[in-house]
């Protein structure tokens, strides 16, 4: 398979909802030239039931749909597409989970004050997240832990000055 270092990065977008992570993930997909995967269209209709009617998801809700979102980087590291995926990833070990899926996973979290959170959600339409989980995922957050490849951002920059970072980043790795 050669040098992971020269295997197409795997860019996980992620943050609490609200944070930007569609928007961004779009933009830094069409600035690499690689696929974009929204991992909320990976969830089963009972999660995302579960989540409009104001639950929270279990574990047990969360591990066909971890398990979705790895296969994805499984399959653009194999077909060295490389790739950029939006989804939350909050907790270390779900993270974790995701760099064991591919090679080169690279994380980009867009950090957001919960109150900027809960206006961002409360203010979308056509989105099955309430601003009332918007507390959750918070509680759910794990910080990007020094061990793992990846920047924070301030999520209320643009997106594309965040683009323009993230970017910079991913080819001062190559």
């Amino acid at each position: 398979m050669g040098n992971p270092s020269q295997e197409p990065a795997i860019v996980v977008v992620m943050g609490v909802s609200g944070s930007g992570k569609s928007s961004t993930g779009i933009l830094l997909a069409e600035r690499l030239g690689v696929p974009f995967l929204e991992a909320d269209d990976l969830h089963p209709a009972a999660n995302r039931a579960k989540m409009a009617a104001g639950h929270p998801l279990s574990e047990e809700d969360r591990g066909p749909w971890l398990a979705a979102v790895s296969q994805w980087i499984e399959q653009a590291t194999a077909s060295r597409t490389g790739g950029v995926v939006a989804c939350s990833a909050l907790r270390y070990r779900y993270r974790q989970m995701f760099r064991r899926a591919g090679a080169r996973v690279w994380l980009l979290h867009l950090a957001l004050d919960e109150a900027a959170a809960r206006r961002r959600v409360a203010g979308r339409t056509g989105h099955f997240m309430p601003a009332a989980l918007v507390e959750s995922q918070y509680a759910e957050l794990e910080p990007l832990r020094p061990d793992e490849p990846g920047l924070t951002v301030d999520a209320e920059n643009s997106r594309q000055a965040i683009v323009d970072r993230a970017a910079a980043a991913l080819h001062s790795l190559e």
